[in-house]
């Protein structure tokens, strides 16, 4: 078993990059992978309902919201002698995105590790950061600013006057 413990914060960031990308996107990058490890599933994937808690303006108190698909799943990734345990939930129910990522999230954990930074975490990391750049792009640009409009249409139309 690998004991090479990764950082919170390298999971979580590794975590969310490997949710955030789509379906077809991990199983592109699985079918073009030389050198497959051994898969072998622990747990799932199943999916199943997770409670959806929330806060009031993100810092009030927690109050349950309601339920939510997730589907998970538990892999274990052996390559020769090296062994490694790879695990993802994912909102909804998608049965292979999450085996997907748990099987990179489990080669992470494995000797595998720098080779999937660079050929899947990166990579799909800087196209999930594009893709949000564009998105708040796009967003800015149909703001409005209310206090400009208010000035700018003080009530009257171009053809009536205010009564004195």
């Amino acid at each position: 078993m690998n004991t090479n413990a990764r950082n919170p914060e390298e999971r979580r960031r590794t975590a969310r990059v490997l949710v955030g990308a789509t379906e077809a996107q991990l199983a592109d990058l699985w079918r073009t992978w030389t050198d497959r490890p051994q898969i072998e599933y622990l747990r799932g994937p199943e999916s199943g309902l997770v409670m959806v808690q929330g806060r009031i303006g993100g810092t009030g108190d927690r109050f349950h919201l309601g339920e939510a698909t997730a589907t998970r799943a538990t892999v274990a990734v052996r390559s020769g002698s090296d062994e490694a345990v790879g695990s993802a939930y994912v909102l909804g129910s998608h049965p292979e995105h999450a085996a997907l990522a748990a099987i990179f999230e489990g080669m992470l954990e494995s000797a595998a590790r720098d080779r999937v930074m660079a050929e899947v975490i990166e990579p799909l990391e800087r196209g999930q950061t594009a893709h949000d750049h564009q998105k708040r792009r796009e967003e800015r640009a149909t703001v409005v600013d209310f206090f400009t409009v208010a000035r700018e249409n003080d009530g009257f139309g171009p053809d009536e006057e205010e009564d004195e």
